[in-house]
């Protein structure tokens, strides 16, 4: 098996912006075969029927490493928990479970089963920022981490990237993927 690299975008972005470039330019280079799909649907069509199409466009294996940032960190918990087997690892850059601001979360189920997640995620780590401006903060990484273990990484970073927030490089995920 090969190794191989998933990095979704969050809500209303796109694979070639912040540092999802810069990341999969460093994963190439230590041999993985990355993926940085364009899902311009994410958070807008209903997760229940946007999730299939995720699972069917991806191969996902005991050598995969999910990377997802804001609603794509969002979308890989629904991700890991309809999973038939785990991944390798997982990192949720900015993620969140519930609601984090007045805005609607199409990409949020209703209700998770932690432990499938916990059990398909793999090493999972959570990157929050203290204050995030769109509410993906640290109490949202808190929840998630005492439902799901793992490493919660705390930082004062905002969005990690953001259409006012340059971002182009993050050499943190970068070194928590062997």
């Amino acid at each position: 098996m090969a190794r191989k690299a998933i990095i979704f975008h969050g809500t209303g972005a796109s694979p070639d912006i912040l540092w999802f470039p810069w990341l999969d330019k460093q994963l190439t280079a230590r041999g993985y075969q990355v993926e940085r799909p364009h899902y311009p649907d994410l958070n807008v069509e209903p997760v229940r029927t946007f999730l299939p199409k995720v699972l069917d466009a991806h191969s996902f294996d005991a050598e995969t490493v999910l990377v997802g940032h804001s609603g794509g960190a969002a979308l890989l918990l629904a991700l890991l928990e309809h999973l038939s087997a785990p991944v390798a690892q997982a990192i949720l850059v900015a993620g969140y479970w519930t609601e984090p601001n007045d805005s609607a979360e199409p990409v949020l189920q209703p209700g998770y089963d932690w432990g499938k997640i916990a059990g398909n995620g793999g090493d999972l780590t959570f990157i929050n920022s203290v204050v995030d401006p769109y509410g993906c903060d640290a109490a949202q990484g808190r929840y998630l981490f005492d439902r799901l273990g793992g490493t919660q990484i705390l930082r004062n970073e905002g969005h990690f990237g953001d259409w006012n927030q340059p971002y182009d490089t993050f050499p943190l995920v970068d070194r928590l993927i062997p």
